[in-house]
């Protein structure tokens, strides 16, 4: 594969004695969703976090366009143009809609000690520059209205589609997400649907772990499947339907022919 973006070069996870990923290989495809399932306890979050820093593989190497990145950090990976979502949001609850996204973007004049001090001048237009990149991102996300809104206070499904928001500010070039349409309503995952799509025509890669399959089938090319910390299955929709290993991941039952 010539156009990958992502590679999982014989990733192994354990925790103690107990192995939660194993020799697990695959590439992610520049401008693909591809979708990542599996039953309870397959593995595929604790690859996303084996991914994305939030833990170090045991062994095996994870390569992001063409760098090796295994062990980097979130915000050193964020910077490199890879973020992610987790299945459970997490805003700044008593702040803003609006100031949650704002403060996404790293390396903020204003983080410094002295920078209200030196570059007072410098930091006011750096954050006017970023509230206004935070509303067109707003905007995009259709959370506008609620710019002004406590992010602790708006619907769970808002939260996702707020998460993905100040993934943006860092305008990365693959988003991982996890159970994005997992817990919230018909309408709001459609949009939330709609705006992956909008994004992946610009460009934008997506990997993204969901228990419906549903969404699996009709929105993912490839669909990668884990079992017990293995991968059991790679390929499109059609092929996932009748295949032998997949099935028996989810029944627990092998089909004869």
């Amino acid at each position: 594969m010539t156009d990958k973006i992502l590679s999982i070069d014989g990733v192994t996870v354990n925790f103690g004695t107990f192995c939660a990923i194993s020799d697990v290989s695959l590439d992610v495809r520049l401008g693909s969703i591809t979708g990542l399932i599996g039953p309870n306890g397959a593995g595929k979050t604790t690859l996303f976090n084996a991914i994305t820093g939030g833990c170090r593989p045991s062994f095996g190497k994870v390569t992001l366009s063409g760098e090796n990145v295994t062990g980097f950090s979130p915000e050193k990976l964020f910077t490199m143009g890879l973020g992610r979502t987790f299945q459970i949001p997490r805003p700044f609850a008593r702040m803003s809609v609006l100031e949650n996204v704002m403060l996404a973007p790293l390396n903020q004049i204003g983080e410094r000690l002295d920078g209200p001090f030196l570059f007072h001048r410098a930091m006011n237009l750096q954050e006017s520059d970023i509230r206004k990149r935070a509303m067109e991102v707003l905007e995009f996300m259709m959370l506008a209205e609620l710019a002004d809104h406590p992010a602790g206070k708006i619907s769970g499904g808002q939260m996702k589609l707020l998460e993905l928001a100040r993934l943006l500010m860092g305008d990365p070039q693959i988003i991982l997400l996890d159970e994005p349409a997992a817990g919230i309503n018909p309408m709001l995952a459609g949009t939330l649907i709609r705006k992956i799509e909008e994004l992946n025509q610009l460009g934008k890669t997506f990997v993204i772990i969901e228990h419906d399959m549903d969404f699996i089938m009709h929105h993912c090319d490839p669909i990668i499947a884990l079992a017990q910390g293995s991968l059991v299955f790679e390929g499109n929709a059609e092929e996932a339907q009748s295949d032998k290993a997949l099935i028996k991941a989810y029944l627990g039952t092998s089909t004869d022919d």
